[in-house]
């Protein structure tokens, strides 16, 4: 891609609007420092100096989105108690909108808390229920979704599953008739439980070893052979358009229409891989929306996700950063 071309397709992300569906959480920090060993068992003592809440799981999604210049919504279903009020003033506190948020009496609000210190994550806390949504929770989600769609042009809806239960099978299968009626385009980063759900989506994108779970089959991660089968079996029972597979150190994998392409990953200082695949689904996302080839979506996002690898914690991609990069390593003369 040349450089004008570049700069044409990231602005163009200004224009998009993004449907975010899928588990939200609060991602919560305690940052401090260790100076010495508990007496009461084997383990540091660390002296908090800062506690902070970020945007966490489908949530943090929307704020790679937002970062990229596009407008995002989120839909999702949290606990009606002070977590769920924790939840909704960050969401305002980062500029978002809660008109997506359901709150359910049954729930509990998903909560990482992670304990860092001198840029080393210690330990990670969670607080968070798995079980499917109840059919009033679901109800209720699936007529929010049914508003939004009616009153504004969504660009693509993505699906953020993390097996939280929000994601239920019945949730999938009407969102993605509903877009499949209205033409929007669906992008999906899938966890095992709901693998197979996501039938008829544009845009499929696990990582190695979802594909293998999701499969039940094992390969060398560097059998070119192998992954091209698998991904070609995947294809033939979800019936997407594409599929894009995260490899880590290895890069990226795309599949369209019986084309594989590989795009190796770029050297990086790795400090966190928190939120990476979040990153990833949003450029991806956008770069669909925007009318990108899938080799140049994979590169960019692949692209996306190292960079925020450097810094510790989860951390949405920084837009000028991402075009930097994307100039010196993506664009020809």
């Amino acid at each position: 891609m040349k450089k004008d071309q570049l700069d044409q397709l990231f602005n163009a992300f200004n224009q998009l609007t993004v449907l975010v569906i899928g588990d939200v959480m609060i991602d919560a920090y305690y940052w401090g420092k260790v100076e010495r060993i508990s007496p009461e068992a084997p383990v540091p003592v660390v002296q908090v100096n800062k506690k902070e809440n970020r945007l966490g799981g489908a949530a943090n999604v929307a704020l790679n989105v937002k970062s990229m210049g596009a407008k995002a919504i989120i839909c999702s279903v949290v606990g009606d108690g002070s977590k769920g009020d924790i939840f909704r003033t960050t969401l305002k506190e980062n500029g978002f909108s809660t008109e997506g948020i359901i709150d359910s009496p049954s729930r509990m609000t998903t909560v990482k808390t992670r304990v860092i210190s001198q840029g080393h994550h210690l330990i990670r806390v969670d607080e968070e229920m798995t079980t499917p949504l109840s059919a009033t929770d679901q109800t209720h989600l699936l007529d929010c979704i049914q508003n939004i769609l009616d009153r504004q042009k969504v660009d693509v809806i993505i699906f953020e599953d993390y097996n939280k239960g929000v994601l239920t099978a019945d949730v999938i299968r009407k969102v993605q008739e509903e877009a499949t009626k209205r033409g929007i385009p669906t992008t999906v980063d899938p966890k095992k439980d709901n693998f197979f759900a996501y039938k008829g989506c544009t845009l499929f994108k696990p990582n190695l070893k979802e594909l293998r779970e999701g499969l039940q089959i094992d390969f060398d991660k560097n059998d070119e052979a192998a992954l091209a089968a698998a991904i070609d079996q995947l294809t033939q029972q979800l019936n997407n358009t594409m599929t894009m597979v995260t490899l880590s150190e290895l890069g990226v994998a795309v599949h369209r229409g019986g084309e594989h392409v590989r795009i190796p990953a770029h050297q990086r200082e790795i400090m966190d891989v928190s939120g990476a695949g979040d990153t990833v689904i949003a450029v991806a996302s956008l770069v669909l929306a925007a009318g990108g080839d899938p080799a140049f979506m994979a590169g960019l996002s692949n692209l996306a996700g190292g960079l925020v690898c450097e810094k510790v914690g989860v951390v949405p991609i920084d837009k000028k950063q991402l075009h930097l990069e994307a100039v010196s390593k993506l664009t020809v003369d």
